[in-house]
C-alpha cells in the first residue's frame, strides 16, 4: 500500500536503516496476509470472525469468560504476530464496550489481556487497537478479482466496512506521495529539478487522497462506533482498564486516530509544519501507536535539513510553486477533512443527543471528542489553519 520507497545510501546524518526498516515494515502491510492462526489460537480467531454477531447479541462477554489463557511462543512469524493483535484488539474493543458506552467493562479478563500484552510488546505497539490495525493489517482479497473485504469487523454491516476499506484506499493513494526520501536526499544533494519532480508527486498524491476520502462520504458511510475505541481521555473510563493478570492498576491508552496516519504526519514533517500546543503534542503522542518503523521514520525526517529553507535559498519561482502547491493542497485535504466531520458525524451525532435515539450511547461526545481522544473539531482545524503558515 506505501511500498516502494526508495533507499538511499545517506538520509539525514547517514541513517538509511531507517528507511530500509520502514520498507520491509510496508511490505509486510501491503502482502496478501495469513487469515487464520495456528490452530492453538482457535479459540481466538472464532471469536474475531463472530464478532459483529456476538456484540450484537451481547454474547462475546461470557464467551471470553470461558477461554483459557493461550502462550503465545506458537506466533513465530510477524505476519502471525500482527494478526493476532489485531483479533486481541477487536475482541478487547467488543468485549470491553458489548454494553454500550455507559456500561464499559473495567477489568480486561486475563485470557486476552496477558496474550493482547506480550503480543504487543513484540510488536512495539501499544496493547489497544490502532490505525496501523483497523486499517493497514485488516484487509484481505476477497476473491480472484481482488477485490478487498475486511479481515475483522464490528457491527455496522456494509458501513462498517466501507469505513475501514475507504481509510486504507486513502492510505494507499499516499503511496507516491509518502517517499518523502527522495525529496530530502535531494535537498543534500542541492538538486532542485528532483526536488520539485518530488513536490509534484506529493500534490498529486494528496489530490488523490482527496478524491478517494469523498467516497466515504458521498456512500454515507459512517464511523463505526466511535466510544469502541479507546480509555484514555474517555469520561465512561476516567481512570483507564485494569489488565488481569498484567497490572493491579489501570491504563489509559487512546485509541485508533487518523492522526496514526504515517502518511499525513511525514507530509507535515517534509513540508516543515510544527503544530502548536495541544496539536503538536497530541499527534507527538500518536506516534507512539504507530509501529516502530513508522515512528522513526517519522522522527529521522523531522531532524533532516529543512525543506523550505532549501527552497528559499535557491530563489527559484517554479520550485517555490511547487512547494505551495504542496502546501495548499494538504490544506485543501484538512479543510475538507473539517467540513466533512462537522457533516457527517457531529451533526448526527448531536441529532442523536437531542432526540435521545443514539446507538447504544455510540452519539455521546463525539462533538467534543475523537477516537484518539482530541478535541476533535479544534483540533482539525489548529492542524488545518498551521498548514497554511508554512507558504512562502
Amino acid at each position: 500500500m506505501v511500498a516502494g520507497c526508495f533507499i538511499f545510501d545517506s538520509l539525514c546524518s547517514g541513517k538509511k536503516n531507517v528507511l530500509t526498516t520502514y520498507e520491509e515494515n510496508m511490505d509486510l502491510y501491503n502482502a496478501v496476509k495469513p487469515t487464520n492462526l495456528p490452530d492453538h489460537y482457535r479459540a481466538w480467531m472464532e471469536l474475531a470472525n463472530d464478532l459483529p454477531n456476538l456484540i450484537e447479541s451481547r454474547k462475546l462477554r461470557d464467551l471470553v469468560h470461558k477461554m483459557p489463557v493461550l502462550s503465545t511462543h506458537l506466533l513465530n512469524s510477524p505476519q502471525e504476530l500482527r494478526l493476532a493483535h489485531l483479533a486481541l484488539g477487536f475482541i478487547t474493543m467488543g468485549y470491553v464496550w458489548q454494553e454500550g458506552q455507559h456500561a464499559p467493562a473495567k477489568i480486561l479478563p486475563r485470557a486476552l489481556a496477558v496474550p493482547y500484552w506480550v503480543v504487543s510488546r513484540r510488536l512495539g505497539l501499544p496493547a489497544v487497537l490502532t490505525y496501523a490495525d483497523s486499517v493497514l493489517s485488516n484487509w484481505k482479497l476477497r476473491d480472484p478479482s481482488k477485490n478487498m473485504d475486511l479481515v475483522i469487523s464490528l457491527p455496522g454491516g456494509g458501513s462498517c466496512r466501507g469505513f475501514f476499506l475507504v481509510s486504507l484506499l486513502v492510505e494507499m493513494a499516499a503511496s507516491s506521495g509518502i517517499k518523502v526520501g527522495i525529496v530530502m536526499h535531494a535537498v543534500e544533494n542541492k538538486d532542485p529539478a528532483s526536488v520539485n519532480r518530488g513536490l509534484l508527486d506529493l500534490t498529486a498524491s494528496l489530490k488523490k487522497m482527496k478524491e478517494i476520502f469523498k467516497l466515504m462520504h458521498r456512500k454515507k458511510l459512517t464511523v463505526c462506533g466511535l466510544y469502541y475505541f479507546r480509555w484514555r481521555d474517555n469520561p465512561m473510563l476516567p481512570e483507564g482498564l485494569v489488565y488481569e493478570g498484567v497490572s493491579n492498576e489501570p491504563v489509559l491508552l487512546s485509541g485508533g486516530s487518523a492522526a496514526q496516519s504515517t502518511a499525513i504526519q511525514c507530509f507535515d514533517a517534509l513540508l516543515g509544519i510544527q503544530h502548536d500546543n495541544e496539536s503538536g503534542a497530541f499527534l507527538t503522542r500518536m506516534r507512539d501507536y504507530m509501529p516502530p518503523a513508522h515512528r522513526q521514520l517519522i522522527e529521522t525526517l523531522s531532524d533532516c535539513p529543512s525543506l523550505r529553507d532549501f527552497i528559499l535559498s535557491c530563489a527559484n519561482p517554479d520550485l517555490k510553486q511547487a512547494f505551495n502547491d504542496c502546501v495548499l493542497a494538504l490544506e485543501d485535504l484538512r479543510t475538507y477533512h473539517v467540513s466533512a466531520v462537522t457533516k457527517y458525524i457531529v451533526v448526527p451525532a448531536n441529532r442523536a443527543q437531542e432526540t435521545g435515539h443514539s446507538d447504544r450511547g455510540a452519539g455521546d461526545k463525539l462533538d467534543a471528542t475523537g477516537t484518539g481522544g482530541s478535541s476533535l473539531l479544534v483540533f482539525l482545524k489548529s492542524v488545518r489553519d498551521t498548514t497554511r503558515k508554512v507558504l512562502i
